[in-house]
This record gives structure tokens, sequence and C-alpha cells, in this order.
């Protein structure tokens, strides 16, 4: 009997908890395919609005960021884990850390930039940022973000 390949991403069942929901390369090109992607897979893991719109807003900010500053392209991970919707997304930009995301508002405490950040970090019931595997060889960060799904 020959068993089937595994399952791709888009049709992982809620129930596994850890599987990969969504995985994607990104461009700037490709950001508005992701966002609804990303909102998408939201939906259908059962987050609600306005949480939903919140966390796809979040998750916009970072790969935007990855765009912008760190070489153009990211790589995005969706993963329902327990009841959590969790979202990493990595690049191979200089890396950086959370020490950089303003505590107030961008704006109001003189930091010109960092606003995606600092929302994302807001957003988030669980948020990190890593550096990337440096033992591949690598640079770069990854962002971890995740809300409760209840």
């Amino acid at each position: 009997m020959v068993r089937p390949g595994p399952a791709s991403p888009a049709e992982v069942p809620a129930e596994e908890p850890g599987r990969p929901l969504l995985q994607r390369r990104f461009t700037a090109r490709l950001l508005p395919q992701l966002r609804l992607l990303v909102e998408e897979c939201a939906a259908r893991e059962g987050l609600r609005e306005p949480r939903r719109g919140e966390f796809v807003l979040a998750v916009d900010e970072i790969a935007g960021n990855a765009v912008e500053y760190a070489g153009g392209s990211g790589r995005l991970e969706l993963r329902r884990v327990g009841d959590e919707l969790e979202c990493r997304i990595s690049d191979t930009g200089p890396g950086f850390s959370e020490a950089v995301i303003p505590e107030l508002l961008p704006g109001l405490d003189g930091a010109p930039k960092g606003r995606g950040l600092w929302l994302a970090r807001l957003v988030a019931d669980r948020f990190a940022v890593s550096v990337a595997a440096p033992e591949a060889g690598t640079t770069g960060a990854v962002v971890t973000l995740a809300v409760r799904l209840r």
C-alpha cells in the first residue's frame, strides 16, 4: 500500500497543535497576498474580530519590516500551538533585539521609527525577538508573536 505524502500546510487540521498552517517566503510584492492568507488562516482557526484584525496588522508590520530593513524578503510560518495562533517571521538582515522597541508610542518619546514593532508587541499575548540560527551560517532576526484563540 502506498501512503500519501504529507499534507500541504493549508490542509493541516487545526486539531493537530504545533503543525504549520501556513509557510511562505515573501517579498514586498507578495505582502498583500500574505496578509490575505494570514487573515484566512486566523479566521479558519477561530480567531474572532477585532482580535483577528489586530493580529493580521501586527503580522503585516513585522513582515513589512523584514522587507524594508532586512534585505527585501522574509519567511513566515503560522501555526496553531495549543490555544494560541503563533506566527514566526524570519529574515536574513543584520538582526536586532527587543531593546530597540520603544516603551512609549514612537513619536511621543522622540523615536522616529519603531511603530510596527511597538504595535506588534502591544497586540501580542506572547512576543519575542531572537537571532536567526547562527549555526546554520545565517544572520537575521526571528520575530515570534502569538495570540490566544479563546
